[in-house]
């Protein structure tokens, strides 16, 4: 019997299938009013990674949802990634995961449930890495496949990180390569090379432990993951919410290796011309085909980290254990004042 592939049960993949940011900041308007609570951190103001609630004077937990359409055609691999890609909102806090629950929506006359098994499988390894146990969750029988975790941490109060506080002359950091939305639409078009495909895996089965490690540096002043909006807008986010700009340099943004084997075929993600369409009146530079990666839809992809210059040295010697793909030996970029647009292109 032939193997059944995930990825033919789904429109889009991955964080690929996110709903537009235009469209979410539209979705999301209310005219419920807030509870004024205190103890509630950090809620939806500033599109943080996680919310944040206070549980005493000192500690705080992090909690946060995330799910999606098969991005690769393995089960067991679309669990491990699903869950990083989960879990990672919680080190994008500055925080530890502390537990995790499924979220599982399986199309039982289209795919049998041993892949569902696979999937849960999967998540439970990734969950294992992390520390965690893959403790309940809640599954119902549809059209499409989708898996993903709900993920509780906790954080020191004092060590919470935000994606807005970013602070002029910071040092821009990304600890993934771009280019997994790119991977992803060859590996749906089934022209994807068999050792970039075990790359993307690679890549996206990695956990972002840094972020933990990272809420004890103080001098880090802003942390985001980037995912579904691409580099671009994941990074407008944070100086839109920080009212500062930035200055990156093309050359030294990390890609994929073998990246142009695809892009030369116009091979992307439809989400990276919507990506590309929202951020394009705000960056000076992008011209040309680079729109491809710079806006490119990461499926767990690498952490966006903005650090003061005086502790880069103590930067430098966290990041050396978890710099598993030679992204962090040195900075995208840098933060400059507030000017006529958000991001200048050199």
């Amino acid at each position: 019997m032939e193997e059944i592939k995930l990825t033919r049960f789904g429109r889009g993949s991955g964080c690929g299938c996110k709903i537009a940011s235009n469209e979410l900041k539209a979705l999301l308007e209310s005219s419920v009013p807030k509870i004024n609570d205190s103890n509630l951190l950090v809620g939806n103001q500033y599109n943080d990674d996680a919310s944040v609630y206070a549980i005493n004077n000192t500690s705080a937990i992090i909690s946060t949802t995330d799910f999606f359409t098969p991005i690769v055609n393995q089960a067991f691999d679309f669990g491990r990634v699903a869950a990083c890609n989960a879990i990672s909102d919680v080190y994008a806090m500055g925080g530890k995961p502390i537990m995790a629950l499924a979220i599982l929506s399986w199309p039982l006359n289209k795919i049998p449930a041993s892949y569902a098994a696979q999937v849960l499988e999967g998540a439970r390894h990734v969950c294992y890495e992390a520390g965690i146990n893959l403790c309940g969750g809640h599954s119902i029988d549809s059209d499409e496949p989708l898996f993903g975790l709900a993920v509780t941490g906790i954080v020191d109060i004092d060590k919470i990180k935000r994606n807005h506080s970013a602070r002029e002359g910071d040092y821009l950091y990304l600890s993934k390569p771009l280019g997994l939305g790119v991977y992803s639409a060859a590996l749906k078009r089934e022209i994807i090379k068999p050792e970039d495909e075990q790359n993307m895996i690679d890549i996206m089965t990695t956990l972002n432990k840094l972020g933990e490690a990272l809420g004890h540096l103080k001098g880090v002043n802003a942390l985001t993951d980037v995912t579904g909006f691409g580099l671009m807008g994941h990074l407008s986010e944070m100086l839109i919410g920080s009212n500062l700009s930035a200055q990156l340099k093309l050359e030294d943004i990390p890609m994929i290796k073998n990246i142009e084997y695809y892009t030369n075929q116009f091979c992307y993600p439809n989400i990276t011309t919507t990506n590309f369409n929202a951020c394009k009146d705000q960056v000076e530079g992008l011209n040309g085909m680079e729109f491809l990666l710079l806006c490119d839809p990461q499926t767990s992809g690498g952490l966006l980290i903005s650090v003061a210059e005086e502790d880069l040295p103590a930067f430098k010697e966290i990041t050396r254990e978890y710099d598993k793909f030679g992204c962090l030996s040195k900075p995208i970029g840098r933060i400059i004042p507030k000017s006529k647009k958000l991001i200048y292109l050199e």
